[in-house]
Parts: C-alpha cells; structure tokens; sequence
C-alpha cells in the first residue's frame, strides 16, 4: 500500500511540534512519536476508526488532542490533516 500525506497536513504536523517543543524541550519530540504510532495503526487497521466525511476516516492519538484525517482505497493510504480536535478547520 502506498502512503503519503498532504502538504497542508505535513505543515500543520511540523507546526503543532514547533509549538510544543517551545513549551517543553522534548515534548515537540514526543507528540511526531504519538502522531507517527497513530498513523502506524491507521497502516495496520485502515477500517477500523469512524468515518469524518464520505471519503475520510479519523483516528484520535492517543496522548495528545489530535486526530489523524485520512483516506484510504485498496491501493492508497493518503493523510489529509493532523488536526487539533478543538480548533474548527482553515
């Protein structure tokens, strides 16, 4: 299966942890972890978490206030967000 993600959700990813590597030295470190194990599950159980729309399924991390917006086709995982579950999009 072929995985990619969009740049807007590469630049909202490396935004979040920014921010909270100048909160706390490391913690920008440990949310790309929790964020990176997340879209390992979504890899291993692509259909296993509710859909977000027609066409995208959500995956919350585990440690953090994220989701994880993706879409997933028998040949194609692609990651449209990393999203704060309390902000509204754009």
């Amino acid at each position: 299966m072929i995985q990619s993600i969009h740049p807007e959700a590469e630049s909202e990813f490396e935004a979040a942890a920014d921010y909270y590597n100048v909160r706390e030295e490391g913690l920008g470190d440990d949310f790309s972890e929790e964020v990176f194990a997340t879209i390992d599950r979504i890899i291993k159980f692509p259909n296993s978490w509710p859909r977000s729309s027609y066409r995208t399924r959500r995956c919350l991390c585990n440690r953090f206030p994220y989701s994880v917006i993706y879409r997933n086709t028998d040949t194609h995982l692609t990651i449209y967000a990393v999203a704060h579950q309390k902000r509204k999009p754009g």
